[in-house]
C-alpha cells in the first residue's frame, strides 16, 4: 500500500525525524499540530481560543494535502497547558467540526515544546 508523507517545512520535522501528516490508503494520521505560522512563529500568543483556531488551520492544511478534508475526521486529541481554557479551545473545534463532530478527547498537560503554546492539536481521518 502506498504511503504518502506531509511536510510543512519546519527545521523540527527534519531534526526530530517526522511528518506534519502521513496517508496509507484510507487513512490519514496527521501529527500533534500547534498554532504556528509559515515561518514557525506562535500566533495568537496567550490566547487559547486564537491557537485552537490556528492550530486547527494548520490541521486542515496538511489534510487537504493529503487528499483529505475536515468532513473526514473521525478523531482529534486536543493538548492543553491548562484545562480551563477547555471552553476557548472546545469553541474554536466546534465552529470549525460543526456537524461533523469527530471523537474528541482533551487532555492537560504540563507544558508542550514552547511555552508560549498554550494548544496542541493531533487528527485522524478515513477518507471516504
Amino acid at each position: 500500500m502506498e504511503r504518502q508523507t506531509v511536510q510543512s517545512g519546519t527545521e523540527w520535522e527534519s531534526k526530530v525525524g517526522y511528518s506534519r501528516a502521513v496517508r496509507v490508503g484510507d487513512a490519514v494520521e496527521v501529527a500533534g499540530t500547534t498554532a504556528t505560522d509559515e515561518d514557525g512563529d506562535v500566533v495568537g500568543e496567550g490566547d487559547p481560543y486564537a491557537q485552537a483556531r490556528q492550530a486547527l488551520s494548520n490541521v486542515e492544511r496538511a489534510l487537504d494535502e493529503a487528499g483529505a478534508g475536515l468532513d473526514d475526521v473521525v478523531r482529534t486529541r486536543l493538548y492543553v497547558t491548562d484545562v480551563d481554557h477547555w471552553e476557548a479551545v472546545g469553541e474554536a473545534h466546534a465552529e470549525l467540526f460543526g456537524d461533523v463532530r469527530p471523537a474528541t478527547t482533551m487532555v492537560e498537560v504540563s507544558a508542550l515544546v514552547d511555552p508560549a503554546m498554550l494548544v496542541e492539536i493531533e487528527a485522524e481521518a478515513v477518507v471516504r
